[in-house]
């Protein structure tokens, strides 16, 4: 290995020893802990060589938020796979969602901490448009196959991932945010219902 390359692997094991520390941070106290001194103290280095690997705490959210939103697309992706009609595409992509939500509570709430992202922002971070690129086809294959296929199929979008984050942040703020079987017949109830829309 010449000198450029181990350069190039040791900036990058230690950019990613910095975000393990970062992500050892929040899953012992939370994302409003984090900071760039914690990180700094936890890895024995010194502040400013953090900040010649991340601008500031905001970059490292980013990347884990980037993170994140892979992950659920890698997840509704392969649901939606199993499933060959759109309308249960839908359903499993629902379900998918929310256990996400639940088993990766660090993640979702850093990616959705203020709400449902803005479309300028999702068509920026390609991570995002993953993820809701899904959701979009999967619904404007299942208004094709309905009686209205002009219906409008990005409103609908707006409207599924509604229910879905309200569902799930309302979930969150209950019950220590550990869902019960009588939640997850709320959540079929819903989506049952948005797609019963979709057909009709």
């Amino acid at each position: 290995m010449g000198i450029a390359e181990r350069k190039i692997r040791q900036k990058e094991e230690f950019r990613a020893s910095i975000l393990e520390a970062a992500w050892l941070q929040v899953l012992s106290d939370g994302w409003q802990s984090l900071s760039i001194r914690k990180i700094a103290d936890a890895i024995e280095y010194s502040v400013p060589v953090i900040y010649n690997h991340f601008e500031n705490k905001e970059a490292i959210l980013l990347e884990f938020t980037k993170e994140g939103f892979q992950k659920l697309a890698d997840s509704l992706q392969f649901v939606k796979a199993q499933h060959v009609e759109p309308a249960a595409q839908l359903e499993a992509i629902a379900h998918a969602y929310w256990d996400f939500a639940f088993e990766h509570k660090e993640y979702y709430q850093l990616m959705f901490g203020l709400g449902i992202p803005a479309c300028e922002k999702v068509n920026q971070i390609a991570e995002m448009k993953n993820m809701s690129t899904v959701m979009i086809s999967t619904i404007q294959e299942t208004i094709n196959l309905s009686p209205n296929p002009d219906a409008d199929f990005f409103l609908k979008y707006h409207t599924y991932l509604s229910i879905l984050h309200g569902l799930v942040s309302i979930q969150m703020i209950r019950n220590d945010g550990k869902p019960t079987e009588e939640n997850r017949r709320i959540l079929q109830d819903a989506i049952s219902g948005f797609i019963k829309s979709l057909l009709i």
